[in-house]
């Protein structure tokens, strides 16, 4: 598959690609560089990004707190 660079630097990826790892509007993807490529990755969960931070930690004062107790439980 090929996809060609815009006058602006942007490039339109191939429509099996977007499908293959559900990539919409908005898909945020993480560029590196790898020697002479360039390496798209889309990041981890997108979801869980996004709600990061915003459920209450019920009687626990960390995250870390919360997941001793997890594990203790296991």
């Amino acid at each position: 598959m090929e996809a060609t660079v815009a006058e602006r630097g942007q490039i339109t990826l191939p429509k099996a690609v977007r499908d293959a790892l559900g990539l919409s509007k908005g898909t945020l993807l993480k560029v590196e560089l790898e020697g002479s490529r360039i390496i798209l990755r889309k990041s981890v969960d997108d979801a869980i990004s996004r709600a990061r931070g915003k459920f209450a930690l019920d009687g626990f004062d960390s995250a870390e707190a919360a997941v001793a107790v997890v594990r203790d439980e296991g």
